[in-house]
């Protein structure tokens, strides 16, 4: 368990294509202050979290309705100990059918028990991808952190 990265699976009655394009919308559920662009691969943003904190992300893998992968390549959390905590971990979003839903497997590779941010931010996590992703998906908006 100590090495276990946090994961979330949600199934979602929702075609594949929209699940897809409904996780390249960060700014519709996880936070609206982003710089930068979360839509092919390559793509650079940064998240912006008031105060100096931040998180900047590459798309490393990008397979149309199936997988994204996030690189983080600098952060700073201020209320962290280790203010890089985050750098050089994964999200990774792999989407797939199953009995006739469609489901997201979710994993913020790094992100383990053992770091300092693990507790405060697997309840983040569970928030963002089981909370405003899934009604971002299923109701057509979500709830992200507003602007700033």
């Amino acid at each position: 368990m100590e090495n276990k990265n946090y994961n979330a699976t949600i199934a979602i009655e929702a075609p594949t294509e929209k699940v897809f394009k409904s996780i390249n919308n960060v700014t519709e559920w996880w936070t609206e202050n982003l710089e930068g662009n979360s839509h092919q691969l390559k793509d650079v943003f940064t998240l912006l979290w008031g105060g100096k904190s931040f998180v900047t992300i590459t798309i490393v893998e990008f397979v149309p309705n199936t997988k994204i992968v996030w690189q983080v390549t600098d952060s700073y959390l201020e209320w962290l100990t280790d203010k890089k905590e985050w750098q050089n971990t994964k999200m990774s979003f792999e989407i797939s059918t199953k009995d006739n839903s469609t489901q997201i497997n979710f994993t913020h590779i790094g992100l383990i028990p053992k770091v300092e941010c693990y507790n405060d931010c697997v309840k983040g996590w569970d928030q963002y991808v089981k909370g405003s992703l899934l009604k971002l998906i299923t109701e057509g908006s979500g709830e992200p952190q507003k602007k700033k």
